[in-house]
């Protein structure tokens, strides 16, 4: 009992080590962002603030269409995470839920799509959107990562569907609900951890896209925060309070997207009671 009474304490302590490794340079950053002027990084890092000057934010907002280009971010990650979620828990449902002729089949197809790297297919993608008259706008973005990550997200959420109880579907079809009813009232609400985990994966990757925006999106007007944040640095090299400021401005979204996401994904035993023995 003592031994690993030790070996969790020394787990923990590993543990909050490697915390305050991935801490100590965000808060570098925003000890940064909060000093008047800074042309020089400062040395040694400044951890905790010493200065609360916050015109860098108020610049770095007013200037370079940043609030547009915040914009444009917000509605391309919502609206990809939404479309995400809705296409790969229809496709998780079907294949956790339906039997149907070459099912396994299609789904080891999807499994092989997961072994080529996305940058392989850029050639390819940049084609068919093409093609379809979708170069510069953000349908074309958001067809891109639907159909991109349909074959990851369903593999991640059929091994979460199938583990639901069957028998809280069947109490729904005895009451003349359907298989649409189930979707919603069954899967949706038990599948919140699941789908809490992937849509924080879908929206930070979304947001923090610079490739695909960079490629896609020709319209500077329709450019995102992270070519932005690109673009302003370039501009502000050595102002290294600015450039900061930016990138926290950048941050903001990702951190309440965690914030407001995490309590699903940390939840366990959702259809626990669920079931009578």
């Amino acid at each position: 009992m003592v031994k690993n009474r030790s070996i969790q304490i020394i787990i923990h302590i590993v543990l909050w080590i490697f915390v305050l490794m991935a801490l100590i340079p965000f808060l570098s950053m925003f000890s940064t962002s909060l000093v008047k002027e800074t042309f020089t990084l400062p040395y040694p890092p400044r951890i905790f603030p010493t200065d609360w000057y916050f015109g860098n934010y108020v610049e770095v907002w007013n200037s370079n269409n940043f609030f547009r280009y915040f914009i444009n971010s917000t509605f391309l990650a919502v609206s990809t995470t939404i479309f995400v979620l809705l296409f790969s828990s229809l496709s998780a449902y079907g294949f956790s839920r339906f039997d149907f002729p070459g099912k396994e089949i299609i789904f080891n197809i999807y499994l092989f799509t997961m072994m080529v790297p996305g940058v392989l297919n850029i050639v390819a993608q940049y084609s068919v959107v093409n093609s379809l008259g979708l170069i510069d706008t953000y349908k074309g973005l958001i067809l891109l990562a639907v159909g991109g990550s349909i074959a990851g997200n369903t593999f991640f959420l059929r091994g979460f569907f199938e583990q639901l109880p069957r028998e809280l579907e069947e109490s729904v079809l005895i009451d003349g609900g359907g298989r649409w009813t189930i979707y919603r009232k069954i899967i949706l609400p038990l599948s919140k951890p699941a789908l809490g985990t992937l849509g924080i994966g879908v929206f930070t990757g979304t947001w923090c896209d610079f490739f695909g925006v960079l490629t896609f999106i020709k319209d500077s007007d329709k450019w995102t925060l992270p070519v932005a944040l690109q673009l302003f640095r370039g501009q502000h090299a050595t102002s290294w309070g600015l450039v900061f400021a930016g990138a926290m401005i950048t941050f903001i979204p990702e951190i309440i997207i965690f914030i407001v996401a995490q309590k699903y994904f940390v939840q366990s035993g959702l259809n626990d009671g669920g079931i009578k023995q």
